[in-house]
């Protein structure tokens, strides 16, 4: 409900208690209960009015941006992909890896990696940097896509070694003449989002 409740705000549309039980099918008097429930939590306040519901300046402050690593657009993992730089949220890792620096996460799409611990939905931890040792796991943007992988530096070319035995993806030779590479960072944790 407090998402609900932070979109209309967003949309300077201020629910009242009969929009909101109408919204989730509730009897009013239930909304009214949910609603004193997130007020006595601090996440919302009274401004005095019919329409009176605000954000607290407590929760306010918890979602400013800055607090954590930016989660800041996916990397594939098999085919490249779009890397897209909206930011979709903040995880504070600097208690979780006691670091933070100018890491950034990434959302990994695909399986190529399984065989590195690299999931489907998992948020890797990048590192950025211009160049990485060989073998390493990172990040390497091919034109305008971003890929997760395991990087070898050639003379010529790069190799891109994918980690999933079971589906045999091949390791992805590519020429430096034929395509813009750039080393984005090094991969330096992974998060699960989604265990099973």
């Amino acid at each position: 409900m407090l998402i609900y409740v932070e979109g209309r705000l967003r949309d300077n549309n201020p629910p009242s208690q009969r929009e909101i039980a109408r919204h989730f099918g509730l009897a009013q008097n239930a909304a009214y209960q949910l609603v004193r429930y997130l007020k006595n939590k601090g996440y919302l306040t009274d401004s005095g009015g019919h329409r009176r519901l605000r954000l607290s300046k407590e929760y306010i402050g918890s979602k400013e941006p800055g607090e954590g690593i930016p989660v800041v657009g996916r990397v594939a993992a098999g085919e490249p992909i779009l890397a897209q730089e909206n930011i979709e949220g903040y995880v504070n890792l600097k208690k979780l890896f006691g670091r933070s620096e100018d890491a950034f996460l990434l959302k990994v799409v695909g399986d190529s990696m399984v065989d590195e611990g690299i999931m489907d939905g998992d948020l890797v931890l990048v590192k950025p940097s211009s160049t990485i040792d060989n073998g390493r796991i990172g990040v390497v943007l091919l034109d305008d896509e971003a890929t997760v992988k395991r990087v070898y530096i050639q003379a010529n070319r790069i190799a891109l070694k994918s980690a999933n035995r079971a589906a045999g993806y091949k390791t992805r030779y590519i020429k430096r003449a034929e395509r813009d590479v750039r080393i984005i960072g090094k991969v330096i944790g992974c998060l699960r989002t989604d265990i099973h």
